[in-house]
C-alpha cells in the first residue's frame, strides 16, 4: 500500500481519539537531534552540505510528486541526524540524494528506473551501491520509514476549526500544504515537532484567508492538550518570517508588509503604533 504522509499510522485512515494521541507519541521518534540543528545554525560546511544534498533531491525528483521530494528531504535529514554529516568523500552528497529520492519512490509506490533519478550527466551509480547506501539509511532511521511529518496533524487541527464548507477546507488545507512544503527549507523551523510545525502554518494560512475568524482558530488551537503554546509561538514567528523574507525577495518590502499576517490584524493601527509596539501586542495574542 502506497505511503500516505497524511496518514502515516497503518491501522485505519479516521482519526479516532486513540488513534490521536499514538500519532503525537509517534512523532517524539521522529525528531532530529539538537546536535544536528545546532550545527545547521552554526557550522558553514554543514549547511552548505544539506543545501547542496537538497538540491540534489530537488533535481532528482523534479518530474515528480512534491511529496516524494518532502519525503526524501525528510530521510536525509534523519540520516544526518543520526549518522552527522560525511565530509570526506564528496560524491556523497549525490549518492545520499540518490538513495533517498529512491526509498521515498519506494515509499509512495512510485515506478521509476535508477537511470530517472541519475540525470544525464555526472556521477552514476550502480544499483549495488545505491542499495548499499539505502540500507545505511534504513538502519540510522531504524527502519522507521513511515515518517510523521506536519502533513499527518493537518487533519487533526482543521477538525478543531469545525469549518462547514468543504471549499474553505480544501483551500485552508491547500494553503498549509503550500507552507509546510516550504519550511523544509527553513533550518530555524527543524528543531520543532512536526505537530507544531503543522498547527504554526494553519495559523498562518488562517491570518491570511480567514482574519476575522483567526482568534477562534488560535484559541481552538491554544487549547488542545497536545500543543505547547510557547513552542507554537516560536514556530508561528519564525513561519511568519519565512514567509515575510518571501515575499520580500518577490515583490520588495512594502508589499510583504501589507500582506503579512501581522499587518493583516495591524494595519488599522501602524500609523499610532511603533513596530514594536505592534510585535509585543501581538504576542501577547498567544499568552
Amino acid at each position: 500500500m502506497e505511503f500516505d504522509l497524511e496518514n502515516p499510522l497503518t491501522s485505519s485512515q479516521v482519526l479516532h481519539s486513540h488513534s490521536v494521541a499514538s500519532l503525537f507519541q509517534a512523532e517524539n521518534h521522529h525528531m532530529l537531534s539538537t546536535d544536528y540543528c545546532g550545527s545547521l545554525d552554526s557550522v558553514d560546511c554543514d549547511v552548505s552540505f544539506r543545501r547542496r544534498a537538497i538540491y540534489s533531491i530537488l533535481q532528482l525528483s523534479c518530474g515528480f510528486d512534491p511529496f516524494l521530494s518532502y519525503l526524501a528531504i525528510n530521510y536525509l535529514d534523519r540520516f544526518l541526524s543520526a549518522s552527522g554529516i560525511p565530509r570526506e568523500k564528496p560524491w556523497i552528497t549525490r549518492l545520499l540524494a540518490v538513495s533517498c529520492v529512491s526509498l521515498a519512490a519506494k515509499m509512495k509506490k512510485t515506478e521509476f528506473s535508477l537511470a530517472d533519478f541519475q540525470g544525464e550527466g555526472g556521477l552514476i551509480f550502480d544499483s549495488e551501491t545505491i542499495m548499499r547506501m539505502e540500507t545505511l539509511i534504513l538502519g540510522a532511521l531504524k527502519w522507521r520509514m513511515r515518517s510523521v511529518t506536519p502533513f499527518s496533524f493537518i487533519s487533526f487541527f482543521i477538525s478543531l476549526f469545525k469549518l462547514k464548507d468543504p471549499p474553505l477546507q480544501e483551500a485552508l488545507k491547500a494553503r498549509v500544504t503550500e507552507i509546510i512544503l516550504k519550511s523544509q527549507k527553513e533550518i530555524k523551523l527543524l528543531q520543532f515537532k512536526p505537530s507544531i510545525i503543522a498547527a504554526s502554518a494553519l495559523l498562518y494560512a488562517c491570518h491570511e484567508l480567514f482574519p476575522l475568524q483567526f482568534p477562534c482558530f488560535m484559541t481552538a488551537i491554544s487549547n488542545s492538550s497536545y500543543v505547547n503554546k510557547e513552542k507554537m509561538l516560536c514556530c508561528y514567528n519564525a513561519v511568519t518570517e519565512m514567509e515575510i523574507a518571501e515575499f520580500d525577495n518577490l515583490y520588495g518590502p512594502t508589499v510583504s508588509r501589507i500582506r503579512s499576517p501581522v499587518n493583516v490584524l495591524d494595519r488599522h493601527c501602524l500609523s499610532s503604533e511603533s513596530e514594536s509596539d505592534v510585535k509585543r501586542r501581538k504576542i501577547s495574542v498567544f499568552l
